[in-house]
């Protein structure tokens, strides 16, 4: 499902997802004291953490899942950029360094681009394309909250803001822009939705390494492939099992019973 993206400086050995989520700070009736105070230094509680760590998990496997590559994700706050946690693409760190790499600068650079009416569209199809998938990865953190969580997400105004920046580069309204928008957020709760374990596993040890560079991502989600695919291998095994035991019970009183097709 997801091409491997090999991490430039791997830092550290993941956890198995089996044992990561047995790590859970949650699964402890009482926190571990590395996460308590954790959790004061940075000034959140342990549902607003968490709730970090799904809505981050949400970008970047929604990413994944449109086959864009991915530079890294954290939990962890960036005071500069006044943001809770981060998922970014592989050149985006530099973008920002440089004071760019925001939607607005997007929008700003192709604007003068995109056709006027009666020009053809076909050279911007591109565009229109990139941006589509890019509103859609914006919107998959409060889908990923949806679906694990309950009530509504509290709001990502900034994730809303760059989707609306990159919305206005074709859509001429505000009307227009929000069903855009809430079109692209259906889109990402249906992509993340046959993939909720991998979300769950993805979150979890995200929230106990805080970091992950592209290839740790990518170890998760391959991870989550092999239990599932080694589940279902046994599931079969098991089935097969069971409709021989009960053709030879039926042979042994003397019914006829076909072995069923493997």
């Amino acid at each position: 499902m997801i091409q491997d993206y090999p991490a430039k400086h791997p830092r550290m050995q993941l956890p198995p997802v089996q044992a990561a989520a047995t790590a859970h700070p949650d699964n402890h009736h009482e926190l571990p004291d590395w996460y308590v105070k954790l959790l004061s230094s940075l000034g959140r509680t342990k549902d607003e953490d968490h709730r970090i760590a799904v809505h981050e998990a949400g970008h970047a496997l929604a990413a994944r899942l449109l086959g864009h590559p991915i530079g890294g994700a954290t939990v962890n706050p960036d005071k500069e950029r006044g943001s809770g946690g981060m998922v970014w693409g592989p050149e985006h760190m530099q973008a920002f360094a440089e004071g760019g790499g925001d939607a607005s600068d997007i929008r700003e650079e192709l604007t003068s681009a995109m056709p006027s009416p009666g020009e053809d569209r076909d050279e911007c199809n591109d565009i229109y394309s990139s941006c589509y998938h890019q509103v859609i990865e914006l919107m998959a953190g409060a889908a990923g909250e949806r679906l694990l969580l309950e009530g509504e997400p509290p709001g990502a105004a900034d994730d809303i803001r760059q989707a609306r920046e990159l919305a206005l580069l074709f859509c001429k309204s505000d009307a227009a822009v929000e069903s855009f928008i809430a079109h692209c957020a259906i889109a990402a709760h249906d992509l993340l939705k046959p993939y909720v374990g991998h979300l769950i596993s993805l979150c979890t040890v995200l929230k106990i390494a805080r970091k992950l560079d592209g290839g740790e991502i990518d170890k998760v989600i391959r991870t989550v492939e092999a239990q599932q695919a080694l589940a279902e291998s046994r599931l079969r095994n098991t089935q097969w099992s069971a409709a021989i035991a009960e053709s030879d019970r039926l042979r042994a009183a003397g019914v006829f019973a076909p072995l069923p097709c493997q």
